[in-house]
């Protein structure tokens, strides 16, 4: 497998969202939200379960998954930068989920939570931020949090099949201007496996002639 890399540190990833945190609904928030919503579907977290979304940005998929987890239900919304969670935490109040979401400022790569703590993990055009040996660690820090068999949904920019134009001219813009084309398309389904993830459903959609995949998988009782 060969993906493009991510240059930047952290620190320079935290200050480009927290600057674009203003903007990102307008920029990105629309063209994501069918697949994010697919996703949310996919995952679909039962009543009183407990769900960790890395990745929630502007907390476009807070509500949802707060509905679905009812008011016995938790969800954790973790993200590194503060300022988008900010407007989460606009999001969460306006709909009314204030008491069961819980907002944490963290690195994914090294999650705050104790081992076994979820039932659910939701990811949507996140993973693909992270350089190739991250996405490892980010995924391996995901089975430890989660209960057996629990299951994880992840949304991602994909480089599976064939190259297409779109995509090449993605991977290019994304070495030349990684400031503003932050994320690369990767191997989403394959790394999930590599993590040891077992694989229950994969759907390949198109993002504006861009492939997507959203994975399902579940941790197994052997993990």
């Amino acid at each position: 497998m060969s993906e493009s890399k991510v240059a930047r540190s952290r620190q320079q990833t935290r200050d480009a969202f927290d600057r674009m945190s203003r903007w990102y609904d307008l920029l990105a928030g629309g063209f994501e939200d069918r697949h994010r919503n697919a996703g949310v579907r996919k995952l679909a977290p039962s009543k009183g379960q407990a769900v960790l979304e890395i990745g929630c940005g502007t907390g476009r998929s807070i509500a949802a998954l707060a509905t679905l987890v009812g008011d016995s239900g938790k969800i954790y919304a973790l993200d590194l930068s503060e300022r988008m969670l900010d407007i989460a935490r606009q999001r969460v109040q306006e709909a009314e989920v204030s008491r069961r979401t819980f907002l944490v400022c963290a690195d994914a790569s090294s999650l705050p939570f104790k081992t076994s703590s979820f039932d659910g993990i939701f990811m949507s055009f996140t993973l693909e931020l992270f350089n190739t040996p991250e996405i490892q660690l980010v995924l391996l820090a995901c089975l430890r949090v989660l209960r057996a068999v629990g299951r994880i949904c992840v949304v991602a920019l994909s480089k599976k099949g064939r190259s297409n134009a779109m995509t090449r001219l993605y991977e290019w813009l994304h070495e030349k201007l990684p400031q503003y084309f932050d994320c690369r398309p990767i191997f989403v389904q394959d790394s999930l496996e590599i993590a040891g993830f077992h694989i229950l459903d994969v759907s390949d959609v198109s993002l504006l002639g861009l492939h997507i995949e959203c994975v399902l998988a579940e941790k197994p009782l052997t993990v």
